[in-house]
């Protein structure tokens, strides 16, 4: 089978089969390199547009096909497990090409949040059985039946009804447009750039159906293997034992790579570069040429193809950038729960025993835990290189690329011009606008609050005499405290990293650094 002979890279052009209007024909018995890339460049092209829902996507110039689509289609919602399903299916759709998806799946307890892998029992195969496929009927059919919960299988599986995707190699072209992103707390997003720098930049929709986009880092958490979060690629496939019917493939069965099968296949996400006898994440020891790096810091190194020159002011710079995005899509979500009123309402008699979980429609659709879980790690993380880098400078360490006389000065400066571009806004109780900075927030990250009960003050950290709730409501508040400091947990569930503001502070850690690097007098003799 040539498909599993080849490895699966995303990097030319869009549109190498031409694409089919009408029904959805099958016209190829498996996904070639160039429809790979295709599909990359498809992504690609659907990232940078800065649409921002699955509707508003579809319906963009970032679509070749929007102009001919139907516009029932178009109107298509969806959340962050069933986007990249979206796009995927969607290309195969329109350049005849074959798909499947797991339609069931077995495990034990909630299957979004199970302990152990959940198992693939059956898979629907997008067949043609004459006539062509009804592209919009067949595809709303899969983004009903696939969910979170997919994604939630073990990596190293290898029988049985095999998953839809594959823990690939970290490394350029492995790594690429149209890679899926899994969190284990229940997330996903959809990779659509890695820059030379080894940044990889993705996608992800949310319950309320808008589409945010940020950079891939410790916001989502390392995986244990058997649970699969992590970087997954889609599993190759290909089409076989179909009959050709006036240029169409009619019929037959698909038939998937296994783990052997595939040249980057690779566990090394889950393992550790260095010998690790328990296999297990957390033993794992991650180096690149030698040199010891922590997990996101050998995944930029390796995406990079071995750049570990850091300039600390530009380092600084791009990741306010993107945490001043994913402080607006919050800021969005916030204001989303104002607007629906949910503020104003009683608070329910208990919060839910899962946060990140809960039958009152209210708090699936508004509370904020996940998203500012992943906000919280991204500080922290951000933090800790920026420390990193910092300690790497006094060291005198030839990874430091920086020109300049005084980097503390330096810093300190893009710190304060980029906290205030960084600027959230929002409408406060009694309707004025109050705006806060970046380094505004990073003081008050631990005090934001998640449950859309309380008022928009405490959601942003402000427990004040502005704002209305009263002592139950702040009851609540008080208890959820807990949880807001939470920025990790194991595949038991149980917290595993928690932080305060002391791990959020920047602008006090690069105030804390020495003016210039200690002179250090060398004598003769001295190694």
């Amino acid at each position: 089978m040539r498909v599993f002979l080849a490895a699966v890279f995303c990097l030319t052009l869009l549109g190498a089969t031409p694409a089919l209007a009408g029904p959805w024909r099958i016209i190829k018995d498996h996904w070639s390199q160039a429809d790979e890339d295709g599909f990359g460049r498809f992504v690609t092209a659907i990232g940078d547009s800065g649409c921002s829902s699955s509707e508003s996507c579809l319906r963009s110039p970032a679509n070749p096909w929007s102009a001919n689509e139907d516009r029932g289609f178009l109107d298509v919602d969806v959340d962050c497990a069933k986007l990249p399903y979206l796009l995927r299916a969607y290309y195969a759709w329109k350049n005849g090409l074959p798909f499947s998806y797991v339609d069931a799946i077995s495990g034990s307890g909630d299957l979004r949040y199970s302990q152990v892998a959940n198992v693939p029992v059956s898979r629907t195969d997008i067949a043609d059985h004459g006539g062509g496929i009804d592209g919009p009927k067949a595809l709303r059919a899969m983004l009903d039946t696939v969910y979170t919960a997919t994604y939630r299988t073990d990596a190293d599986q290898n029988h049985g009804v095999p998953s839809d995707f594959y823990s690939p190699a970290i490394r350029p072209g492995s790594i690429r447009p149209g890679t899926v992103i899994y969190d284990t707390n229940g997330h996903v997003g959809i990779v659509y750039r890695v820059d030379e720098a080894g940044r990889i930049s993705y996608m992800d929709a949310h319950p309320d159906f808008t589409i945010t986009r940020s950079v891939y880092g410790a916001q989502f958490g390392q995986s244990p293997m058997q649970l699969g979060g992590g970087l997954k690629n889609w599993r190759p496939l290909q089409l076989q034992g179909a009959r050709a019917v006036n240029g169409a493939l009619v019929g037959g069965r698909i038939v998937f790579a296994s783990n052997e099968q595939i040249p980057d296949f690779s566990l090394v996400q889950y393992q550790g570069t260095e010998p690790n006898a328990s296999g297990d994440i957390a033993t794992a020891r991650f180096s690149y040429n030698g040199a010891p790096l922590g997990f996101y810091e050998y995944v930029r190194v390796a995406m990079s193809g071995g750049k570990s020159e850091f300039n600390p002011v530009y380092e600084l710079e791009s990741t306010m950038r993107s945490l001043c995005n994913d402080l607006d899509d919050r800021r969005q979500a916030v204001d989303q729960a104002v607007q629906a009123g949910v503020v104003a309402k009683l608070h329910p008699s208990a919060i839910p025993a899962n946060i990140y979980l809960s039958d009152d429609n209210d708090w699936e659709s508004y509370a904020t835990p996940a998203r500012d879980t992943r906000l919280r790690a991204a500080f922290v993380q951000f933090h800790h290189d920026l420390a990193g880098m910092i300690q790497m400078w006094i060291n005198r360490d030839p990874r430091i690329v920086y020109d300049g006389q005084f980097l503390k000065t330096d810093l300190l400066n893009a710190y304060d011009r980029e906290s205030r571009r960084c600027t959230t806004t929002y409408l406060s109780s009694d309707k004025h606008p109050v705006a806060l900075s970046f380094d505004d927030i990073s003081h008050r990250l631990f005090a934001m609050s998640f449950d859309p009960y309380n008022c928009v003050e405490l959601r942003w950290g402000d427990d004040g005499a502005g704002c209305p709730d009263q002592a139950g409501k702040r009851r609540w508040y008080a208890a959820e405290q807990a949880a807001r400091n939470e920025i990790g947990r194991d595949e038991q569930g149980a917290v595993t990293m928690t932080a305060g503001t002391d791990d959020v502070d920047i602008r006090g850690l690069i105030s804390a650094m020495p003016d210039r690097v200690p002179f250090v007098q060398h004598y003769p003799g001295d190694e």
